[in-house]
């Protein structure tokens, strides 16, 4: 198949294309082993302003602990990420969050009992007054956590409203907004519609696909390709935490990205054995009894 050439995306400084750019950041040939256990190994991923760079695999692929490692959760054992084209060593979460890297787990770190505000600012509550009597500004916590989520397009009526009376896909969103404002230049999206229903799987999608828009670069995890498909500019497959192929849009298709991941062929046996298990227990509706004889 004859791969698309992508069209060139403008950053958000609108000074110069992506593709002309160092990759906002890059793992190269990254390996991660506990014990004698290979985590991943070998495995290199890169992803630009402007673009959404899928990773897929199966459970137990390896996704987590590479999440875990561009995040600065884990420290690789081999290879090194770099942002901007630099080589960089991130010994937590925090190093990574001041290089621009934000993570969003499927658990999203939000406090389903706390208010909407008290969960935008979680960890990084704006201030006023000095000394002892420093206290919380909730009124610009209020005025800042309403119009962000306002720009992303959830215009909640009143910010003290518990998380927990949001959507999924709300919850969701409210998590990519918060690391947005505080300053990501990169999201890594852990499987983020993985319990949403379709509608709010959408609504998630469109602001990945907003996000991107904005120039930033979006790492998105999933295990299921027709979420991937139709947003994502890259593909990495991951296979038993090694690399099993990476594309561009274009270069592959449904059928082909779900053999790629290991799942093509195991679909069509399991379609086919319940195929012929459906058959073989349908039984011919029994013959209405005789009546009986008077």
């Amino acid at each position: 198949m004859e791969a698309t050439t992508p069209t060139p995306v403008t950053d958000v400084s609108g000074t110069a294309p992506a593709a002309d750019r160092p990759p906002l950041l890059e793992a190269r040939e990254v390996s991660k082993y506990f014990g004698a256990v290979v985590a991943i190994e070998g495995v290199s991923l890169t992803v630009r302003a402007g673009e959404i760079a899928c990773l897929l695999g199966d459970n137990g692929a390896g996704k987590s602990t590479l999440i875990k490692t561009l995040s600065g959760v884990h420290v690789p054992d081999k290879g090194t990420l770099a942002v901007d084209g630099e080589p960089v060593e991130f010994s937590s979460p925090r190093d990574a969050l001041d290089a621009g890297v934000a993570t969003v787990y499927q658990d999203l770190a939000i406090m389903p009992l706390m208010s909407v505000t008290r969960n935008f600012f979680l960890g990084n509550e704006p201030t006023v007054g000095v000394g002892p009597l420093k206290r919380f500004d909730m009124s610009k916590a209020a005025r800042i956590a309403h119009e962000e989520m306002k720009r992303i397009g959830i215009d909640i009526r009143d910010t003290d409203q518990a998380v927990g009376t949001l959507s999924g896909g709300e919850r969701q969103t409210l998590a990519i907004a918060r690391a947005e404002y505080f300053g990501a230049r990169v999201l890594i999206l852990d499987e983020p519609t993985s319990a949403l229903g379709v509608k709010q799987s959408a609504f998630v999608l469109r602001h990945i696909i907003a996000a991107r828009n904005r120039g930033l670069g979006v790492i998105f995890i999933t295990h299921n390709v027709q979420h991937a498909l139709p947003i994502g500019d890259t593909f990495t497959i991951l296979s038993r935490g090694r690399i099993g192929g990476s594309f561009r849009r274009g270069e592959i298709d449904a059928d082909r990205l779900h053999s790629e991941m290991g799942g093509g062929e195991e679909l069509h046996e399991l379609s086919r054995e319940l195929a012929a298990l459906a058959q073989a227990d349908r039984r011919p509706p029994a013959a209405p009894a005789a009546p009986a004889a008077h």
